[in-house]
């Protein structure tokens, strides 16, 4: 077997204590295997029909072309790349499947044997490195569980996690292509039901706990620049059995500990939370922005995470994305972005590829202000729609996401380097950059001064919002 596996030596020796592991994550491959334990038949060419996606400019109709995203080009004295910083996910592009709560699975990849095996799992990274390479993408996102197996003990898990990373590590050799994150996937096995860092049970904590320690450990391997906390079961559905207050304190002593674990292992990336409002539970703990930083302020951490905004859940939480990241930029604490958008008739998370140009447009004018977003980026945690099946859609999705908020970065420069609503926001406010306004402002006037003002000022005037004018000018620019 080591003969015909040459990489199950490695899986032995980490896991020389339960031997089982070597068993289960050789066993189902049978033939010539490669040194990955990949059938040779299956290490050609992953989409042989697609060729490198370059742009072509506006006037274009090639769909497997970028029209708007022109990598190299400068806006505002910055590569488009460098404002853009995309990132492909892996779980959505790789281990989406179409299911839905009323229907089978419709995706049929051609590298796909119908397995989550080891063996599947190296395939699925390969093919991962080709579709990166093919859209000229520099980054990607994983989940610990999407990119490898869970296994029967945790042992088994980290060992199946180690082979797939270094395999990942291989293929990253000789390129730029590192994660933009990673993270732990603790929502989806069913001892996370009650939660992870919020579950009533230590016994359950303590396995998130060790999860996450892993999952950092391989994003630091990796070179990944971030880690992401996203509390899926981080909440409730009824408080009649929840006890609040404690649930708070123990997910503020999981983060903190991820904390000292980050800094123990030199892991120098940022760390990141992920707020949502609902969905898988009732009522989620990091609802919103807001909700999210002010917990943060609570528990002594605000110094130590920023937060990754996700579009569709800005929806979900009653805010717009544009809000939820001018809550995240105006406190310094936007890390990065999920670009993605759900559907206003749904009422749910529908992660759908961002092709408004509208809205792209208002986010990018937030990341300009924030001066861009590394070591954060934006990442696509967007999935192809159920009927879409084609090998090709998944390019076409990917070049339809980035074009769009290409665009939207090629409009919000030329907005804010024309100044004009720049001007309306800043006549709306003008009366506070008199001396008096300024005393308002550095707080040295009491209620008592500002009532014998009020008084010698009489009734303020009304003055217009401009609202109108406002919508029209950015509208101008789209």
């Amino acid at each position: 077997m080591l003969f015909q596996f040459g990489y199950c030596v490695l899986i032995v020796v980490l896991c020389d204590q339960d031997e089982i592991v070597a068993d289960i994550t050789c066993q189902a491959e049978t033939g010539l295997q490669s040194e990955f334990g990949i059938p040779h038949e299956l290490e050609g060419e992953f989409f042989p029909g697609i060729p490198k996606i370059n742009y072509e400019g506006p006037s274009s109709k090639n769909p497997l072309a970028y029209k708007w995203y022109n990598a190299e080009e400068k806006i505002l004295g910055k590569k488009m790349k460098d404002w853009l910083r995309f990132s492909v996910a892996f779980w959505h592009t790789f281990r989406g499947t179409g299911a839905d709560p009323f229907g089978a699975p419709t995706k049929s990849w051609p590298w796909e044997d119908g397995t989550n095996s080891l063996a599947m799992a190296l395939r699925r990274m390969k093919a991962n490195f080709e579709f990166l390479k093919k859209l000229g993408v520099e980054r990607w996102c994983f989940h610990d569980r999407d990119i490898a197996p869970d296994g029967i003990t945790l042992a088994e898990s980290n060992a199946n996690l180690d082979v797939v990373v270094a395999l990942a590590k291989q293929l990253q050799e000789g390129t730029e292509i590192r994660p933009l994150w990673g993270t732990a996937q603790l929502f989806m096995h069913p001892r996370y039901m009650h939660g992870a860092a919020t579950s009533p049970d230590m016994h359950v904590y303590a396995y998130a706990a060790s999860q996450v320690k892993k999952a950092m450990e391989v994003t630091n391997e990796l070179g990944g620049e971030n880690f992401v906390f996203w509390g899926g079961r981080e909440g409730y559905q009824t408080l009649l059995n929840t006890d609040l207050k404690k649930e708070l304190d123990h997910m503020a002593r999981f983060l903190q500990a991820a904390v000292n674990w980050k800094k123990s292992i030199g892991f120098n990336g940022t760390l990141l939370i992920e707020p949502k409002p609902q969905e898988p539970t009732k009522h989620q703990y990091d609802w919103d922005a807001a909700t999210t930083m002010g917990f943060l302020q609570r528990y002594g951490l605000a110094d130590e995470f920023k937060l990754n905004i996700e579009c569709n859940h800005a929806t979900l939480s009653g805010h717009s994305c544009h809000h939820e990241l001018e809550m995240a930029r105006i406190y310094g604490m936007l890390g990065n972005i999920d670009a993605n958008t759900g559907d206003a008739q749904t009422g749910w998370d529908t992660d759908q590829f961002l092709t408004d140009i509208s809205e792209a447009t208002l986010i990018m004018l937030t990341v300009i202000k924030n001066g861009g977003l590394a070591p954060g980026g934006f990442n696509f945690d967007a999935k192809l729609r159920r009927e879409s099946v084609d090998v090709e859609d998944l390019f076409i999705a990917h070049i339809s996401g980035m074009d769009t908020l290409a665009r939207g970065l090629r409009n919000a420069a030329q907005l804010l380097q024309d100044g004009t609503l720049t001007e309306l926001v800043q006549k709306r406010y003008e009366s506070f950059d008199s001396k008096l306004g300024a005393s308002i402002k550095e707080g040295s006037l009491s209620f008592e001064e500002l009532e014998k003002k009020a008084i010698e000022w009489g009734e303020p005037p009304l003055t217009s919002g401009k609202q109108e004018f406002a919508e029209m000018i950015f509208q101008s620019y789209l």
